[in-house]
């Protein structure tokens, strides 16, 4: 079932304007979807968490940090391509395939050598 915590996390993010209203909306939705059963990719044992943090490579400073639960990560890697366009170059499918296979830990790290931010994607 989804929680409190990710519903007002999802809030907090259309507040903050990391993301659209109508992706929030999306979101709550995918969010009572993966309440069934086989509904998301979380289960005992496997990963919660999909995070993205975006820092600023001179400075390390912290510029995105989002942290999405895996039942919504589908949703999340759509959203994310959207922030990273340098990603273009990545293949999304191999990484959700990934993901769904049960794959931990960084999954992923991506210089933008022209916004000189560092990307990072995380499973936990």
């Amino acid at each position: 079932m989804s929680t409190r915590e990710e519903r007002v996390q999802v809030l907090r993010m259309i507040e903050t304007g990391k993301i659209t209203a109508e992706e929030g909306a999306k979101l709550l939705e995918a969010l009572e979807q993966s309440d069934g059963p086989e509904g998301g990719l979380s289960s005992p044992g496997r990963p919660k968490w999909f995070r993205v943090r975006v820092s600023d490579k001179v400075t390390g400073k912290t510029k995105v940090n989002v942290n999405i639960p895996m039942g919504l990560v589908s949703v999340g890697m759509r959203m994310g391509a959207r922030f990273a366009p340098e990603m273009s170059d990545v293949n999304m499918a191999e990484l959700m395939q990934a993901v769904k296979a049960g794959a931990s830990g960084k999954i992923l790290e991506v210089d933008d050598e022209q916004d000189g931010e560092h990307v990072e994607i995380y499973v936990e």
